[in-house]
C-alpha cells in the first residue's frame, strides 16, 4: 500500500505520530507498540490555545430583576413570575401584565432573580389565594380586601404591608408563607438553568428602608436550589443593619458549603448611608468591616431605572458629562431632602475616593468594588434599549401617557419622581470563558465586570507598566494584557523604578446600537494633606478629533430627528482603542482608574413614545441622551 505526500508531510510521519499519542495514552496499535516513533515530544503543542485559561467573551444579564413575587410588583398588577422572567430574558415572546406583547432584540446570557426578601411571594400568593395564606389570620384578612372588589381596600392592603416594612416589623405569622414562595422561585431557577445557554441565578432582595433610606442589596448565590433551600432569605425583618445581613452569608456559606455574595444598590436614591463614615452602631469604620464589607459586597449597582449612580455635579465639578440620570430631591418616599453633605456617600465615584482614604489610615479599603449595572424593573422584563422600554412596574408599560405619571408621590414637596424621569438601564457585562452559574459568579467576584446605561458595548481594560503603543492592535491583546497587567478589578502595587500605570483599552460600539463617541479614563487619587482628588482624561476620540488638554477637540455631532426619533451611525466610530500612561503619577499616592465610554447621541425612550402615539412631552422632558458603560476600576497602592 502507498502512502501519499500533503503538504511536505508523509501519511507514514503522521500514523508514526498518531501512534506516539496512543502510546501516551496507555494504548497501543493493535496490541503492539512502535517504540521506533520519531516523534519530538518535548516541543509545545502546535494549538497555542489548549493551555489557554484566560477568560474569552462578554456574557450579559441583569443583577436585578423583580416578579409577582414581589409585593411592590404583585400588588401593581404584575402576573409574570420568575418562570416568566426567566424565559423573557432567554428569548421568549410574553405578553406583558397590562396585555402587550413584547420580546428582547436579543437574549440575555443571564439573570438574578431578586424579589424582596420581605413578604417574600406574598402578592402572588394573594392573587391565586394560596392555602398558606389563608392559614395566616394577617394574610386572610389581606386576601380579603383585596378579593372585595374595591380598589380602595386593595391598596389599603398594600399600605399596610408597606408601613410594616419601613418599620421593619413583620405581621405575619406562618413561616410556610415564605418557605412555600421560595422553594417554587428556585425551583424555577433550576428549570431554566442551562449550562453553556442561559445561567439562572437565584437571589433576593434584602431591603432596608429605615426612617426611608435606601441601604437595600441584592443577594445572588452561586448554588442551585439544593443549597440555596436550606435556608430562607434573610430580611428587613431580621435585622436593617448590613452587618447582619453579611454575618447571614458567612453562616450560610459555613452551613451549607455553598457560595454567596450580594451588590449594594441605588445609592443615589438614600440620604449619604450607602457608603458611610461610620457603621450603623456609630463605631467607626474598622478592618474587619472593610474586610467583611468587601468580602461579602464586591460589586455595586451604578446605573439602574431609578437613576444614574456614577457621580453628581456637586462632587464632580469639573466633569462635562456628569450630570445624566440625576436623581437628587429626595430619598424613598421622600421623607428626607437629599443636601450636598449626603451626595459624597451615595454615588461611586466619590465613594471610590473615601475608599482611599480608608485605605490610607485604617489599612483596608471598604469601598473597593466593581461595577455593575441593571434594571431593578418590576415588570418581570429586563428590557433596556430605548426602543423597548416598559419601564419600572406595570403602571409605567407603554401608552401615550405614562410618561406624565407620577413614579413615587414625595412626602415633602418637591420630591415627587415622575415616570420620564426613568431611564431604560442597565446591563452588566461579565468577561467569563463559559456561561455557566459558576464562571459567571466567579468573575463578578473578581470584580472582572461593568456596567452600561442599557447597550452592550464591550469594553476591555488592562492597566500594567510595561504595555507598548502598538499592542493594543495585537490579536493576542487580551493575552498580553493578563501576562503582563491586570484586567478590570485588579490591583497594582509598588511602582518600579521609573515606571507609570498604563492602561490598554479596547473597546466595540453594541452591534444593533449606535457608534461611540469617546473613551475616557476616570482618575481619583489621594493627596498629600489626605484630601482626595479626580481628573477624567478622553483617551480616544471618534471621527479623527485631536485630544487637546486631556480633551477630544470639538463634540461628535448629532443626527437624532427627535420627531421620529431616528438616528443615524454616519458619525462616531464603531471601536475606539487607546493605549495611556497617567501623565501626573505619583507613586506615593493611593489611587483608581476605571472606563467611561460613551455613545453618540440618540433618541431617549420619551422621545420614541412621542413619536410612537402621536403625543406632545413637557420640554423638560429629555429627548436625547448619549448611552455609556462604566468599567470597574483598577486599583493602584503604594508599596
Amino acid at each position: 500500500m502507498a502512502f501519499g505526500v500533503r503538504g511536505g508531510v508523509s501519511a507514514t510521519a503522521i500514523l508514526l505520530a498518531s501512534v506516539a499519542v496512543a502510546q501516551d495514552h496507555g494504548e497501543g496499535l493493535g496490541g503492539g507498540t512502535l517504540a521506533s516513533a520519531d516523534v519530538a515530544v518535548n516541543q509545545p503543542d502546535y494549538s497555542p490555545f489548549v493551555d489557554q485559561h484566560m477568560p474569552t467573551d462578554v456574557f450579559w444579564g441583569d443583577t436585578h430583576m423583580h416578579t409577582s413575587y414581589s409585593v411592590d410588583a404583585g400588588f401593581f398588577g404584575n402576573v409574570l413570575n420568575p418562570g416568566h422572567a426567566y424565559r423573557f430574558a432567554r428569548g421568549e415572546e410574553l405578553t406583558s401584565s397590562t396585555g402587550s406583547r413584547v420580546k428582547l432584540h436579543r437574549p440575555l446570557d443571564w439573570l438574578v432573580m431578586a424579589d424582596h426578601a420581605e413578604y417574600f411571594g406574598l402578592a402572588d400568593m394573594l392573587a391565586v389565594g394560596d392555602p398558606a395564606i389563608l392559614e395566616d389570620r394577617v394574610t386572610k384578612r389581606w386576601y380579603d380586601m383585596r378579593q372585595s372588589g374595591n380598589p380602595d381596600e386593595g391598596m389599603q392592603a398594600f399600605y399596610e404591608v408597606v408601613d410594616s416594612i419601613t418599620k421593619s416589623n413583620n405581621l405575619v405569622e406562618n413561616p410556610n408563607i415564605q418557605r412555600t414562595a421560595w422553594d417554587k422561585t428556585t425551583a424555577f431557577a433550576d428549570q431554566y438553568n442551562e449550562p453553556g445557554v442561559f445561567s439562572a441565578f437565584i437571589g433576593f432582595e434584602w431591603s432596608s428602608t429605615a426612617g426611608g433610606n435606601n441601604l437595600h442589596r441584592v443577594v445572588m448565590y452561586r448554588d442551585g436550589a439544593d443549597r440555596a433551600r436550606s435556608s430562607v432569605p434573610f430580611s428587613a425583618f431580621d435585622s436593617d443593619d448590613p452587618e447582619a445581613l453579611w454575618d447571614w452569608m458567612d453562616g450560610y456559606e459555613t452551613s451549607s458549603g455553598g457560595r454567596i455574595l450580594a451588590a449594594a444598590h441605588n445609592g443615589n436614591w438614600g440620604t449619604g448611608l450607602m457608603f458611610p463614615e461610620t457603621r450603623n452602631n456609630g463605631e467607626p469604620i474598622d478592618v474587619a468591616y472593610s474586610e467583611k464589607r468587601m468580602r461579602f459586597e464586591p460589586i455595586y449597582e451604578v446605573t439602574q431605572i431609578k437613576g444614574d449612580g456614577e457621580t453628581h455635579p456637586v462632587v464632580s465639578p469639573d466633569d462635562a458629562w456628569a450630570d445624566f440620570g440625576t436623581w437628587d430631591k429626595g430619598d424613598l418616599g421622600g421623607r428626607n431632602r437629599i443636601t450636598p453633605e449626603m451626595i459624597p456617600h451615595q454615588y461611586a465615584r466619590p465613594a471610590l475616593r473615601l475608599g482611599l482614604q480608608h485605605q490610607a489610615s485604617i489599612g483596608a479599603n471598604p469601598f473597593k468594588f466593581g461595577m455593575i449595572g441593571s434594571t431593578d424593573t418590576h415588570t418581570s422584563l429586563a428590557t433596556t434599549r430605548e426602543d423597548n422600554f416598559f419601564g419600572k412596574n406595570p403602571p409605567a408599560e407603554p401608552d401615550a401617557a405614562r410618561w406624565s405619571h407620577i413614579f413615587m408621590k414625595g412626602e415633602l414637596e418637591g420630591t415627587d419622581y415622575y415616570n420620564w424621569e426613568t431611564l431604560a438601564s442597565g446591563l452588566t457585562g461579565v468577561w467569563s470563558r463559559e456561561n455557566t452559574r459558576e464562571a459567571i459568579f466567579d468573575a463578578i467576584n473578581r470584580k472582572e465586570v461593568y456596567a452600561t446605561t442599557g447597550s452592550r458595548i464591550t469594553v476591555r481594560v488592562f492597566g500594567g507598566w510595561d504595555f507598548e503603543a502598538d499592542e493594543v492592535e495585537r490579536p493576542d491583546f487580551a493575552e498580553r494584557g493578563y501576562a503582563a497587567g491586570v484586567p478590570m478589578g485588579g490591583d497594582l502595587s509598588d511602582a518600579p523604578d521609573g515606571k507609570v500605570p498604563t492602561l490598554m483599552i479596547r473597546t466595540l460600539r453594541d452591534p444593533d446600537n449606535a457608534n461611540l463617541d469617546r473613551v475616557q479614563i476616570v482618575k481619583g487619587w489621594m493627596n498629600a494633606d489626605g484630601t482626595t482628588s479626580e481628573k477624567v482624561f478622553d483617551v480616544a476620540c471618534s471621527d479623527g478629533r485631536a485630544i487637546v488638554d486631556h480633551a477630544c477637540d470639538g463634540d461628535v455631532g448629532n443626527t437624532v430627528d427627535v420627531a421620529n426619533a431616528t438616528y443615524t451611525n454616519t458619525i462616531g466610530d464603531p471601536m475606539l482603542n487607546a493605549v495611556w500612561a497617567d501623565p501626573d503619577f505619583n507613586p506615593a499616592q493611593h489611587a483608581f482608574y476605571y472606563i467611561r465610554v460613551l455613545e453618540i447621541p440618540k433618541p431617549t425612550w420619551q422621545a420614541h413614545d412621542a413619536a410612537y402615539y402621536g403625543v406632545e412631552m413637557d420640554p423638560e422632558v429629555p429627548m436625547i441622551l448619549q448611552d455609556r458603560a462604566y468599567t470597574s476600576p483598577i486599583w493602584y497602592t503604594p508599596g
